[in-house]
């Protein structure tokens, strides 16, 4: 009986283990920020639609999963200051963040995005290629 206890506790850690394990590797994801300020132009309104086609249309199951997210933020409200050191912001910029376990591992400035600003086809084009250079580390 002592052996039968001795066992069934064995494999209550391992897979105790291989759960947290699982649940870790789940917690990994892609965030796209699009950082703006209160006024808006055209061509950064733009950029904001571009992104977020880009992400929208080719990145479905991962939104879905929770695996990446888009997140539009104006840096000029209350609380959202943080970012412009964060970032090294000095304009609307597109970053991409990877975070593992709640924390950033690292992040991307896509500083193209403003020599694409006027080509929705190349801007579409280089945003779903950093995304999906970005995604393989959330596996």
């Amino acid at each position: 009986m002592r052996k039968i206890i001795q066992v069934l506790v064995v494999a209550a850690a391992i897979s105790a283990g291989t759960f947290a394990f699982a649940q870790s590797g789940q917690q990994a994801k892609v965030i796209v920020y699009y950082f703006h300020g209160s006024f808006r132009c055209v061509t950064c309104t733009n950029m904001e639609k571009f992104a977020r086609e880009a992400i929208e249309t080719n990145f479905e199951d991962a939104l879905a999963s929770g695996k990446l997210e888009f997140k539009e933020i104006n840096i000029e409200k209350r609380g959202n200051e943080h970012f412009v050191n964060d970032y090294k912001l000095y304009t609307k910029s597109l970053i991409l963040s990877l975070v593992k376990d709640g924390k950033e591992i690292r992040s991307k400035n896509l500083d193209k995005i403003w020599e694409l600003a006027r080509n929705k086809k190349k801007f579409i084009e280089y945003v779903t290629a950093e995304v999906n250079a970005l995604m393989k580390d959330t596996q």
